[in-house]
């Protein structure tokens, strides 16, 4: 039976790509861009960012978007765009590896301030890809990065978390599932279980709040493991009552 959410999403995402790629049609990093060729790269790759639509090999495409020094980082970013766009969705990709950092370059570019037109590209690419990543079995193991990329970019947890909690989909369930697993240990350390570059507490208390909220039940009907729920358990518990548990985990101690 064809899966109707992935065929979907799959044509969102696509759509998405192809939206980035005719918006940002011509950008070039600033005229005047300047890097150190010692921890950056050549004058030849330099100049390879100011003439548009020349495909960058992977390395290069990583050095430019991860670089924190660039003068107009926004420009930079707006050159290369659709490229790393098109390879972060491709989970054979060099940078499908690097999401949670691209998320960081992505509110280094402060892209919701750039023209309408550009800003509503980049929403709507962060928006499919995330809807995608939900949905497509092989992304399992990676769907809590992609939330992370997409958290990071637009400095906002809630809206994801929120389409996460719509979705009816047994892929949804299982990388629920998977991201508690992941997320608890840091959790129950009251740690936010990556770096960010936007209010550390304010995301640690929306992720730990609607986990609690939402996770139980839903992983319940998909027989979670019960060590699952009871960690899912404990991280809605504060100091000595989640501490004092018979069920806190020893590899916390």
């Amino acid at each position: 039976m064809t899966d109707l959410h992935a065929r979907r999403a799959e044509l969102r995402l696509n759509a998405a790509l192809e939206g980035l790629a005719v918006v940002f049609r011509g950008a070039t990093a600033h005229p005047e861009e300047r890097n150190c060729e010692c921890h950056w790269g050549s004058a030849e790759e330099l100049t390879l960012l100011k003439v548009p639509g020349v495909e960058l090999d992977p390395d290069l495409l990583r050095r430019t978007w991860q670089a924190p020094d660039w003068n107009d980082h926004a420009s930079v970013l707006r050159r290369v765009l659709p490229q790393l766009a098109a390879a972060v969705a491709d989970s054979s990709s060099e940078s499908f590896r690097y999401q949670d950092e691209i998320g960081l370059s992505l509110a280094r570019g402060r892209w919701q301030e750039w023209p309408r037109e550009q800003a509503a590209a980049v929403r709507e690419f962060l928006r499919a890809f995330w809807a995608h990543s939900l949905v497509i079995p092989d992304r399992l193991a990676y769907t809590c990065q992609t939330l992370v990329l997409c958290a990071e970019a637009s400095g906002e947890l809630s809206p994801w978390l929120d389409v996460w909690e719509a979705l009816e989909h047994p892929v949804a369930d299982q990388n629920l599932a998977e991201a508690v697993d992941l997320w608890d240990y840091d959790l129950l350390m009251d740690e936010l279980p990556w770096d960010t570059c936007h209010n550390k507490d304010d995301m640690l208390a929306v992720l730990t709040g609607w986990l609690t909220r939402h996770a139980p039940a839903r992983l319940k009907a998909r027989n979670a493991p019960d060590m699952l729920l009871q960690r899912l358990r404990l991280i809605g518990l504060t100091g000595p009552a989640r501490w004092d548990d018979p069920h806190w985990p020893r590899f916390t101690s």
